[in-house]
């Protein structure tokens, strides 16, 4: 006698964990809440949440603040991010990359990875400089608005591109481009120049730079440079633009046979 698994049970995502797992997404995309304001940003009944908050924080994935009120990602979250970031091929092949491009242009650098249509940070090399652009990794932003994410869109076929910047673009800055034709525009250059760029569309008074990494096909990996606006005399957007090209076009030659993912 064959077992029926067609049941939602056997054959559909398990309830309680994805809502656990919406609750970690929620709190690290939107930061910390009580648990009336997660029920509500979340759709879960507030009897619903009450135990899965308990348990999360049993197991240290959630701690509360002082108050006993707030519930904010716990030590387990950064356990479990930490073994991720240790164990990730990428993360150790472009190390020396971002110390190279870091010693090259002083100026932040940021590693990046394509998520859906958006792209997370995974590492970053700090700016010499007080005055610099602040992106914590683990940030996540819509790949489409972003240097870095751009040139990682510009590797795939225009329709796969396409399929990844939505009819709606939700402004980061009141210098976003919001129009979708001028974003698939921007885009479509990228792949021309085999570089994306952005100014002050992601955070203000900073221009951004990025190129994808050739660790995979198509590439899911980006690596970028940020510098504020002020700082870009004499000669240095072009310097930081020839610098990560000449990058992309050594790794390029090293790694076109040997693809990490």
């Amino acid at each position: 006698m064959t077992q029926n698994t067609t049941n939602g049970s056997a054959a559909g995502p398990v309830k309680s964990a994805a809502r656990a797992l919406d609750l970690l997404d929620e709190i690290a995309a939107h930061g910390p809440g009580t648990q009336l304001q997660l029920s509500t940003r979340l759709g879960i009944p507030k009897s619903s949440l009450h135990a899965l908050l308990r348990t999360m924080t049993d197991r240290g994935w959630l701690q509360t603040d002082p108050t006993g009120s707030v519930y904010q990602l716990g030590i387990r979250s950064l356990v479990v991010s930490s073994a991720y970031l240790a164990g990730d091929p990428v993360l150790a092949r472009a190390a020396a990359v971002m110390d190279e491009i870091a010693g090259a242009t002083e100026e932040t650098v940021n590693l990046g990875r394509l998520a859906g249509n958006d792209v997370i940070y995974t590492a970053k090399r700090e700016s010499l400089h007080p005055l610099r652009m602040h992106t914590p990794v683990g940030r996540r932003l819509p790949a489409y608005s972003t240097a870095l994410g751009r040139a990682i869109l510009a590797e795939r076929p225009r329709d796969a591109r396409a399929a990844l910047v939505p009819d709606h673009i939700d402004p980061i800055t009141t210098h976003t481009l919001t129009d979708r034709d001028a974003v698939l525009a921007v885009i479509d250059d990228a792949e021309r120049l085999g570089y994306a760029s952005e100014s002050d569309e992601s955070c203000i008074g900073v221009r951004c730079f990025g190129v994808a990494l050739p660790f995979s096909r198509p590439a899911v990996d980006g690596i970028s440079v940020a510098v504020p606006i002020s700082r870009l005399t004499d000669g240095r957007e072009a310097h930081i633009i020839e610098t990560l090209l000449s990058v992309r076009a050594r790794l390029s030659l090293e790694h076109d046979n040997s693809f990490v993912r």
